[in-house]
């Protein structure tokens, strides 16, 4: 009974040990993607408390980060919906739909990119292109959906 007692316990304290090592010593590193979903969850917040000076410096930070993301690891269709956002919240909407539209072709369902690119397009007054990204989100049932269609009927109201 010793026995199994000691080796459960030496389990843990090594299991222990291991974690807390680990996770304390910083050896994680964030990389540039993650510090800008951070900065733009932050933006978002600041931008719904009408702040939009300290919004407008978080997004471009993380375009900033973003662009050096994209740049070592091209091609996700994540960073490229991150950039297109950041881009048309800064009023880069030629960079933005471009963006986009790189993010479209490699994963042409993206519900994101999809809603992020009607609302350009709504706010660049291109209503049936925008109504072309709410038809491909139809079937998702999903929030960008919803949003993207209220934002078409002018129910909500879109910040760039």
């Amino acid at each position: 009974m010793k026995k199994i007692f000691l080796t459960f316990f030496l389990i843990f304290f090594v299991i222990n040990n291991s974690y807390g090592a680990s996770s304390s010593s910083g050896s994680k590193t964030t990389s540039n993607y993650d510090k800008a979903v951070k900065l733009i969850k932050a933006a978002k917040k600041y931008e719904k408390k009408e702040k939009t000076d300290k919004a407008n410096k978080r997004y471009e930070k993380a375009y900033k980060l973003l662009l050096k993301s994209n740049k070592k690891i091209p091609n996700k269709a994540d960073t490229l919906n991150y950039l297109g956002f950041t881009a048309r919240k800064l009023g880069y909407f030629e960079k933005g739909e471009n963006f986009y539209l790189e993010g479209l072709a490699l994963e042409p369902n993206h519900n994101g990119i999809n809603e992020y690119l009607g609302e350009l397009y709504v706010t660049t007054n291109r209503i049936e292109l925008a109504k072309e990204r709410l038809e491909i989100l139809k079937d998702c049932n999903c929030k960008e959906y919803l949003e993207l269609k209220e934002i078409i009927e002018g129910t909500k109201k879109s910040k760039y």
